[in-house]
This record gives C-alpha cells, structure tokens and sequence, in this order.
C-alpha cells in the first residue's frame, strides 16, 4: 500500500476519531482517579506527618537522622523480603518457588516492582533472559489461546450438528466459555488470595485483573508476605494461573478488540453511506437546472442566436 493510500481521506477521519476517543478515555480516567484518590493521598500524607511527630516525640533519643537511618533499613528489608516482626529468619524473595515465579512475571511483562536483581551479573542475565523471554511467551500464549479457541469452535460444531441452530449455539457456547473463565481465573483464585493473603475479596479481585491484564501495580503481590507460611503448591499454583489466565484474558480482549473494529467499521460505512445519497442529490439538482436551461434555449431559438 502506497503512502497516498495511507492518507487517503478515507481514512483520517477514521483514525482521529479512535484517536479522540483513545485521549478522552486516558483524560476521563485520570480525572477520576484524581477525585477518587487524590483527597485520600492527602489525608494519608498529613496522617503519616503526624505519626512521624508523634514518635519523635515519644522517642527522644532518636532524631531525624536516626529517624532516616531506621526508615532506610526497614525499605531494604522490605526490598529483600524479610521481616523486622519477632526474631526468626526467613528465606527471603529469592528461594526457587519465589524466583521462578519472578520469571514467569519477567517474561509476561507484568514487573510488579516488589522484587528484582541486585547483583550485575543478575541484571545483565534479566535484560538477555527478557530479550528472548518475551517473544516467546507471545508465542506461546497465542498458540494456547488459538487452541482454546478451537476447543470452543468444536464444541460449538458439535452441538449445532445436534440442535440445528447456528447463532444461538455460537451465543451459547462463547457465553459459557465466557462465564467458566471468570470463575476458573477470577473467582476461584479470588478465594485462594483471600485465605492464603488475608486481603479483602475487593483486593483479591482487584489484584486478580491487574496481574493477568499485565499491568502489574505491585501494591497487592501473593507470595510475598514474609511473615506468612505459604504452603509448596502456592507457587506453582500461582504461575500456572498466571499463565493459562493470560492466554485467557488475551483471547476475551481479542474478541473485545474485534467487536470495536466491528462497530468501527459500522459506524464508517454508515457515514459513508449518506454522503453519496447527499451528492447523488445534489446531482439531480444539477440534472434539473441543465434541463430548465434546455428546454429554455429551445424555446427561444432567436436569442440563443
């Protein structure tokens, strides 16, 4: 396709048209945010100022140097996955369960935050292991995904064979598809995190869409809570949902995406189409004035001449 075709007037109005809709909805959303969170954050800022006074004040012989100094060593610890609660030890962030983990959030590009490489041969080994990594995990999520898609083509074949009803079996088929999927990745997950966590069902939902759609905040991360004992199959658990809920995800917000294309493109030809009805118009107009011209130049053969 030339570059005159790629600027065609055809297609400009289309794309300003995502592109307004795509700056309106970043905008609205961020104006929202910003009333939800915004007041909250301040009140949370004037609270932790208060509390800070307050154990100067109860600690005199700690000043605002020692004060950094003990905030300095419990942000490392966090960052290393300890505990300051009690004596006892912990293995911190990188045993084997936790590491591989770290991997698989690697290589789909979630990135929490709440952990990463300190060392430089380990920096140097995260930029090459998400260099190949990542293209592969793009590979293989559209494999399965294109897989769960068949399963759900055959079954929805298979049953229109029976019933002998085409749009209703698709409907059918894709709404249990739907609903099954919400339950296997949202729900039942939803549950684990809030036994095994101790968060809200609100949190474990929330913390649910944010790590299958990528996004990854890092304010609500399972398996890493120090002063939790999480039992062996926690881990695994979680990097298997990890994964077949993104190719899940993935194939909902594919057919998301289609179903925009689709109205898309609806909405284009529905503008297409009065414009050749407004010209079409306008040319019988024409038609008619050519014709009273004419007819008039018949009339008076004399003065023509």
């Amino acid at each position: 396709m030339e570059v005159k075709d790629m600027l065609n007037m055809a297609w400009v109005p289309s794309i300003l048209r995502i592109g307004l809709i795509y700056v309106a909805y970043v905008l609205i959303g961020g104006v929202i945010f910003w009333k939800l969170e915004g007041s909250l954050g301040q009140k949370d800022f004037t609270e932790l100022l208060q509390r800070k006074q307050t154990l100067l004040t109860t600690y005199s012989c700690l000043n605002q140097e020692g004060l950094e100094a003990v905030a300095q060593v419990v942000q490392e610890t966090s960052k290393a996955g300890l505990s300051l609660k009690g004596n006892r030890t912990t293995d911190g962030f990188w045993k084997f369960t936790s590491s591989a983990v770290f991997a698989a959030t690697v290589v789909t590009t979630i990135g929490y935050g709440n952990m990463s490489p300190t060392t430089t041969a380990g920096q140097i080994f995260c930029v090459f292991f998400a260099l190949f990594g990542i293209p592969l995990n793009v590979v293989v999520l559209n494999r399965v995904g294109k897989y769960m898609l068949a399963l759900g083509r055959n079954m929805s074949d298979f049953i229109e064979g029976k019933t002998k009803q085409k749009k209703c079996t698709r409907f059918f088929v894709h709404f249990i598809s739907y609903i099954c999927g919400a339950a296997l990745f949202f729900i039942v997950p939803m549950i684990v995190f809030q036994q095994q966590e101790g968060w809200t069902y609100s949190q474990a939902i929330y913390y649910c869409f944010i790590t299958l759609s990528t996004i990854g905040f890092g304010d609500f991360v399972a398996d890493s809570n120090p002063d939790n004992d999480y039992p062996d199959w926690y881990s695994v658990l979680m990097a298997s949902w990890i994964f077949f809920g993104l190719a899940w995800l993935a194939l909902v917000i594919n057919h998301s995406i289609d179903i925009l294309e689709r109205l898309n493109a609806y909405f284009k030809q529905l503008c297409c189409s009065q414009k050749p009805e407004e010209e079409s118009g306008s040319g019988e107009d024409v038609d008619t004035e050519t014709k009273l011209e004419e007819n008039s130049d018949i009339k008076n053969p004399s003065e023509s001449q």
